[in-house]
């Protein structure tokens, strides 16, 4: 299992074009399957990563709006991608372009979600952190998780309005 408490280093890792981060989970999140490019990616082995929630490599810098808006959508049972720092195992980050989906079973239930990952390009993660900046500046002003999210999720919503783009428009412009 990761350590409770692992700090940035600031070193970013990455991977190839031709790569694919691929992870699976149950409805709750927990990873059920993770291919060898996530492990190598997140410093995790699999008996380590198989069986934890997905949130094993949730970065520090990661609005929570933007995981609040991926959730929402996901209990919609629609498609969501977005762009992701993760923090390793080892403290490294790394970026990706996700692309999570619901999984059904033949009952037509939410079974889990399968998530697909690429890497993204140096411009859109520019653009993806200056917008995360903006998103966490405005959670940071709320000790309260909710107040916190409410305000990135408010901010959020204000960047896209000022733009005139919807949220799939947002991220599909960076890419």
């Amino acid at each position: 299992m990761k350590p409770t408490l692992v700090r940035p280093s600031g070193v970013e890792r990455t991977f190839s074009e031709g790569e694919l981060i691929v992870t699976k989970t149950d409805p709750r999140g927990v990873i059920t399957y993770a291919n060898d490019v996530f492990l190598r990616m997140s410093a995790l082995t699999e008996e380590e990563a198989v069986g934890q929630p997905h949130s094993v490599i949730r970065h520090p810098d990661m609005p929570r709006a933007v995981f609040k808006l991926l959730w929402d959508t996901l209990k919609a049972q629609n498609e969501i991608f977005a762009y992701v720092v993760n923090l390793a195992a080892d403290g490294a980050h790394y970026w990706v372009f996700a692309h999570v989906t619901p999984s059904y079973d033949s009952a037509g239930r939410v079974a889990g979600y399968h998530s697909n990952r690429r890497v993204p390009s140096r411009t859109a993660i520019s653009a993806a952190e200056e917008l995360y900046g903006v998103l966490r500046a405005a959670e940071r002003r709320h000790d309260r998780t909710p107040d916190a999210v409410a305000a990135g999720e408010e901010a959020l919503i204000r960047i896209l309005a000022e733009r005139g783009r919807t949220y799939d428009e947002l991220v599909w412009d960076l890419a």
